[in-house]
């Protein structure tokens, strides 16, 4: 009787116990469009802790806690800790890090876009941020009724170092004043980009962000002092009178908000035109040699790689066409506002000084002129 067949080993070594075992993903793929870019290196995260000189007391807020890393050292000091994670799976491997654990009752996460969901009041924040929501992160937070006592954040090396430039330094911008006018921004470490799992394209940064509180925080409006601040710095390297003067655009923005503000406090305004004057005949665009330090570098003003200024990337790729001279007539409101501007920066001392070398005091002034002009921006 013949003997029975048994089944067929696929690989007759994966019995032996000298075989090496096969290479499973024990987890998932990371999602690097939505910047999941995990902290691997146990030391860094240590150090980011560290920094964020947390109390027994605190409640912190993390900002994309990926798979856990940062989040238990963080639950070994804080209070209470709430994360905020956009990816249920993240979320899910966060959780499981500590069920069953003490720290599971200290842990609190909510699946969600950070920008969008409310946050809960919390004392501290600290995040390995990812590089698509830096800007708006940085500036919800500095937007809060009540901000946190500081902030220790991950960011791509360049946004970090654009938050702490100075005046005069070449990635000194519009994020660098608005950021600093609202809180005090300073360098931590420089982390590799060999510290994450999968590694970005660039290195990153630690930095610390502390609100000014109470008195010293700012009683202006944020969008009033940043709308000057992107007219200013919608390019750096000119003159302020080019930046104010030498634009169409910006003249009829700034003449339609004079006009609403005219509106709005009964200020009679003459709607006549200008005898002889077109629109555009004294736009003399001042062209200012910018060494290649412009706004319209490979990096924007929020450290996005690979987006450039609209107005740029419209010179680079050509010649650009012809404009047709305006023919539409100059009111004696659109001379108004312009002679507004004009005794604005005179009376400031700004008129040839360019927007990377003004500090925040400067700014102030312009602004403080401006509106007593009537010129206004929110």
């Amino acid at each position: 009787m013949g003997k029975a067949k048994g089944a067929k080993r696929n690989n007759a070594a994966a019995s032996s116990p000298y075989a090496k075992p096969q290479k499973t993903n024990t987890i998932f793929k990371f999602n690097t469009n939505v910047g999941q870019h995990i902290l691997k290196n146990p030391g860094v995260s240590d150090a980011i802790v560290a920094k964020a000189e947390l109390k027994p007391t605190d409640t912190v807020l993390e900002i994309g806690p990926g798979t856990g890393n940062l989040t238990v050292r963080i639950l070994e000091t804080a209070r209470k800790l709430i994360a905020i994670e956009y990816d249920p799976r993240m979320a899910a491997e966060v959780t499981k890090r500590v069920q069953g654990k003490p720290e599971q009752k200290k842990l609190d996460v909510m699946l969600g876009d950070a920008i969008k969901v409310e946050w809960a009041p919390f004392d501290v924040l600290i995040s390995n941020t990812p590089y698509q929501i830096s800007s708006p992160l940085v500036f919800k937070m500095l937007s809060m009724p009540k901000p946190p006592r500081q902030a220790i954040l991950m960011f791509q090396l360049e946004f970090g170092q654009r938050l702490v430039a100075k005046p005069g330094d070449k990635l000194y911008g519009r994020l660098s004043v608005n950021a600093n006018f609202w809180a005090t921004c300073s360098h931590v470490m420089k982390v590799s980009k060999a510290n994450f799992k999968p590694p970005p394209q660039v290195d990153s940064c630690v930095v610390r962000i502390v609100p000014k509180q109470g008195n010293d925080r700012p009683s202006i409006s944020f969008e009033e002092f940043d709308g000057l601040l992107r007219i200013c710095f919608n390019r750096k390297n000119r003159t302020m009178r080019a930046s104010w003067l030498g634009t169409k655009d910006v003249l009829a923005m700034l003449e339609k908000n004079y006009r609403i503000w005219a509106a709005m406090n009964n200020v009679p305004l003459d709607d006549s035109l200008v005898d002889g004057e077109e629109e555009g005949e004294d736009e003399m665009m001042e062209v200012d040699s910018n060494n290649g330090d412009d706004e319209t570098a490979a990096v924007d003003e929020d450290g996005n790689e690979g987006v450039t200024d609209f107005f740029g990337s419209q010179q680079r790729g050509g010649s650009a066409p012809e404009k047709t001279p305006s023919k539409r007539k100059k009111t004696k409101v659109a001379a108004l506002v312009r002679q507004k501007i004009e005794r604005a920066l005179e009376s400031t001392g700004l008129t040839d000084k360019r927007a990377r070398q003004c500090d925040e005091t400067d700014f102030l002034k312009l602004l403080h002129a401006l509106n007593s002009e009537g010129i206004h921006f929110a």
